[in-house]
């Protein structure tokens, strides 16, 4: 039996590129993360595409540490870390090893296993905001530092794979700053969403944190 072409899962050769071409390219994109209790399926919906050393917003613009060590890996890796003390975000890294790029999944509709996502984020009033934002994307896909590296195109079932699912129209397809960023990378227009999609996660500016 043959795979329905929204089924295939994407290769290697699609996150070697770079990755202001993948970023656009991955909405509407299915996500698969496999758990313990089963899998949840997301359309993404919201990304930001972040550019290494060609950008000061980037985690990996400074140089390689042991934080960002998986962007300067080999493409299709996940990338996760831990922000604010409270959260873990969720990216895809793209580009050639040694040539640190990724793309922050930001925002997506949970299209298989919404019963866990629920599960895993019990405080979410519809399922529009299930995923709506990197936060809740990755707590509805119970994502922690321990899949930080996981190869999303290996050819076992690992805790990853990303479907070519339906590309987005071009013509609905967004840009703007990112979500936050602040300093000399603020203004880059590297923020790509779906136009009207309700599970597309309000745009805001950086705010700078002050201590008490």
């Amino acid at each position: 039996m043959s795979t329905p072409p929204g089924r295939t899962p994407l290769d290697r050769s699609f996150f070697d590129r770079p990755v202001l071409e993948i970023a656009p390219d991955l909405l509407g994109r299915v996500l698969v993360r496999n758990t313990e209790a089963g899998p949840i399926e997301l359309r993404l919906t919201e990304v930001e595409a972040y550019d290494g050393p060609n950008d000061p917003g980037s985690h990996a613009y400074r140089g390689r540490t042991e934080r960002n060590a998986v962007m300067f890996g080999p493409p299709g890796h996940v990338y996760v870390y831990f922000t604010y003390g409270m959260w873990y975000c969720l990216n895809l890294v793209c580009g050639p090893a040694g040539r640190p790029s990724g793309v922050l999944l930001r925002g997506g509709e949970i299209t298989a296993g919404a019963d866990l996502a629920r599960r895993h984020r019990p405080t979410s009033r519809k399922d529009s905001d299930l995923a709506q934002g990197p936060a809740r994307l990755a707590t509805a896909l119970s994502v922690d530092r321990s899949l930080n590296g996981a190869d999303a195109c290996a050819a076992d079932s690992g805790p990853f794979r990303v479907l070519a699912g339906t590309p987005a129209d071009p013509a609905a397809v967004r840009t703007g700053p990112r979500t936050g960023v602040g300093g000399d990378g603020a203004a880059h227009p590297w923020r790509f969403w779906i136009d009207g999609d309700p599970t597309v996660s309000p745009y805001r500016a950086h705010s700078p944190r002050t201590r008490r």
